[in-house]
């Protein structure tokens, strides 16, 4: 079975490192999805859930906000300025924080609290 390898990296930290058949991920021009052997890609990340297909046919959900993505020989890198892991998500302060965003019209902190409420599988994707 053909692969890829991926890289998730955080501005602190590595949030996912593995094997995988498919990465979906928003970009500039939409969502994306990689799999082996795809062209050259290099965009900027849009915030939004990343859904990562393992090899071992698992699925990895993280909410992605902000960075850039490479993929080249079968290497995927995203590099994002935040990125939780949806079992990382405090889904209680994320509802929170979409419920203030709203009221202050912060339209940039409600999509990031929105984003994470999606990759916590609590909200569909827009």
């Amino acid at each position: 079975m053909a692969e890829l390898h991926v890289e998730l990296v955080a501005a602190d930290r590595k949030v996912w490192s593995g094997a995988a058949t498919l990465v979906v991920a928003r970009t500039a021009s939409g969502d994306t999805g990689i799999m082996p052997n795809h062209t050259p890609v290099l965009s900027v990340l849009e915030s939004g859930p990343v859904t990562i297909r393992t090899t071992d046919g698992g699925t990895v959900v993280a909410a992605v906000h902000g960075g850039f993505i490479s993929f080249a020989d079968n290497k995927l890198s995203l590099l994002a300025e935040v990125a939780e892991l949806a079992d990382e998500i405090d889904v209680t302060r994320a509802e929170r924080a979409l419920e203030v965003a709203k009221t202050d019209s912060d339209s940039h902190a409600a999509r990031r609290a929105e984003v994470r409420l999606v990759a916590a599988g609590r909200r569909k994707a827009a």
